[in-house]
This record gives C-alpha cells, structure tokens and sequence, in this order.
C-alpha cells in the first residue's frame, strides 16, 4: 500500500507517518526543506520536494498512491498576517485534494476540526451540526470552515472519496497550541492566574489522533465526517489535574473568562506595542470564553478509535515537557523576559478586574 502525505513534520504528522510505517505502508511525504526531507529519509520514508501551495509539485510524488492524507496546515493565535491562513487551509487544500480527485486516489482523508462548528456552548455536537450565524471566533476556525465547507464537501458531491477527520483538542509533547503553550507556562510557574477558566474542550492525545487517522483511511466511509475527541474538561479542572500530576502549585486565581472578552481589543492595541504572548492576544481571549466541545461516538462504533485518559496522556506530556524547558535559573534572558510579560499581562489584567469589580459594588 502507498501513501503520500502532506504535513508529515507536523504535529499529528510525525505521529501518522510511524504507524503508516509499522502496518507497512510504503511512505511518501510531502516536504520543503533538505532539513525536513533528510529526517524523512531517516525514517525511511521517500521525501518529495514541494508545496501544497504549487500543486503540479505534489504530482509526480501522489500519482498511485492508495491514499492520500492531507495534515498541512495553518495554525497561529494572533497572527497579524491572516491573510496567509487562508491561502494555506484553503487555497492549499483545494490545490491537494482536487489533485488526488484528478488522479484518481482511491482513498483520500482530510484533516478538519471541530472548530469549524465554531462556540458550541457546552454542548456535545456530532457531525452534523452546524454553526449558526455568529462570527468567527479566530481566523483559524474561518479558513479551515471554508476549507471543510466551500472545498472539502462540494468536491465530495462530485464524487471525490474524501474521508473527513474532525480532531477536537489535540495535545501530546511538542503541542504547540493554546493549550500547549498554557500547560509549558504552567509548569515553568509563570501563570500563578489562570485566564478563561471555563474555556472547556474536548481532549485528545496526539498518538491516538494519529491511530484515528489511519483507521479513517481504512475503514471509513468515503463522503463521512468522524469526530476525534476525548472527555470534554473545563480549563480550571484540567489545572487542577496538572497540579496533582507534577506536584506544581494550582494557580492561585483565575480570570473569569466573560470578563477577558472584553479586554481583547486593549490585547490588541498592546501587540503593536510590545510582543506578548500568544495567550494573552485577542485572538486568545475570544477562544478562552469559547467552548470547543463535540462528541465522537460514530468513530467509536465505525472505526474502533479509542483515545487514552486525560490523566495518562497528560503524564506523558508533562514528562515530555520537563525534559525539555529550562530549570529555575537556566533560563535565557528571553526567555525571562518573556516569562515577565506574562506574569506582568495577567497581573495587569487582575488589577483591572478587581478595579472594576470594585467601582461597580
């Protein structure tokens, strides 16, 4: 069986592409740098030179491919150049699966998200639901809900064997999310306030994520959607978790997340004057009052999937994550300084909290 894969270095990706290797798959990914292409090579997997981008450079490398998974994408809180998420989440994701349509892939699998059904309200959705007529919280959730909706299903109406994978909130070592970034921050003791307690999400390791992919390409339905998300658990809860598991100190208080919506555009105002950090842009602060929430019962009972605890995998990342941030005193004079902003942000942000509270009462 041949497989070509874009996003292969990513951070599902790298998950993917030893599991496709291990049931045998011949491998073929998709990269853009000698850097990427020899570390592809190392896991024997034969590297093509391209960009989703430039769809006749995926061409020679997807032409008999069995199947076809396509991971690349875009994914920045507070970027101030959208413009470049849409042009990769939808421009390249008509380029890559109207060329596997053309070519005649037998199989092709999409990675979506449960973003795209935007704030469900603590509701637990399925895959039919969909979105009301609110804006979108960030400009991720828009490309890839133009790329799920004005790309992904027209092409599925004319017959392309497109399976559509919705992960919710993965997470794993080397997360480099949201949530990824607030769990590094956590444990080098820079958020003794946590924003958006209430944000709550739907969890699931980057391992099984990756296993769900594989058994949508191999037992899906052609033209289905399967929703990959674990238990749905409030931030403030997940903290407490994280405090149990490595012995650090909970945070001591927290920022009501109706009370961080507001603040989002003085977020933005203070990026264009100092850099700080992505969880505190008004990107963030839209997502943190938000719930991603969705449940996946039909890749359960359709393909098996199974994902591990909240507990477990959150072990596992956190060892991973000890292994690599510095210790107390070892830190870069970046890195300090960036831990200052933070803790400087979220104390600002407190002290206006309360000032409010306070002239109000």
């Amino acid at each position: 069986m041949k497989a070509f894969i874009t996003g292969g270095t990513g951070f599902i990706g790298k998950h993917v592409i030893p599991k496709l290797l291990e049931r045998g798959y011949e491998v073929t990914a998709l990269v853009r740098s000698e850097k990427d292409a020899a570390s592809m090579r190392d896991l024997g997997v034969n590297p093509i030179r391209g960009d989703i981008l430039e769809r006749e450079s995926m061409r020679a490398g997807m032409q008999g491919s069995d199947v076809v998974f396509h991971l690349a994408g875009w994914y920045m809180i507070g970027d101030p150049n959208p413009a470049k998420g849409e042009r990769i989440n939808v421009d390249g994701t008509r380029n890559v699966l109207e060329l596997a349509y053309e070519l005649g892939i037998p199989r092709i699998v999409y990675t979506s998200t449960v973003a795209v059904f935007g704030d469900t309200h603590g509701r637990l959705v399925n895959e039919s639901y969909i979105m009301g007529e609110e804006p979108f919280i960030s400009q991720y959730d828009r490309t890839k809900w133009l790329a799920h909706y004005a790309v992904a299903l027209p092409l599925i109406e004319k017959g392309a064997p497109i399976i559509i994978v919705m992960p919710g909130g993965v997470y794993g070592p080397g997360d480099p999310s949201l949530v990824g970034d607030l769990m590094r921050r956590f444990y080098m003791g820079q958020f003794p306030i946590l924003p958006g307690p209430e944000f709550t999400y739907t969890f699931a390791y980057v391992e099984d994520v990756a296993e769900g992919h594989i058994l949508a390409a191999e037992k899906g339905v052609p033209g289905e959607s399967y929703i990959l998300a674990g238990p749905a658990i409030a931030l403030v809860d997940a903290a407490k978790i994280w405090a149990d598991i490595t012995g650090k100190p909970a945070p001591v208080l927290t920022l009501p997340a109706r009370f961080l919506k507001p603040f989002g555009p003085l977020a933005g105002l203070m990026s264009k004057v100092i850099a700080i950090p992505p969880i505190f842009s008004e990107e963030a602060m839209r997502i943190l009052n938000a719930n991603y929430t969705a449940r996946s019962d039909k890749a359960r009972e359709e393909l098996a999937w199974e994902t591990r605890s909240f507990r477990e995998g959150m072990q596992e990342t956190f060892a991973a994550i000890a292994k690599t941030v510095p210790q107390p005193g070892q830190a870069s004079p970046a890195r300090r300084q960036a831990a200052g902003i933070a803790i400087g942000v979220a104390l600002g942000l407190l002290w206006v909290w309360l000032f409010t509270r306070r002239r109000r009462s």
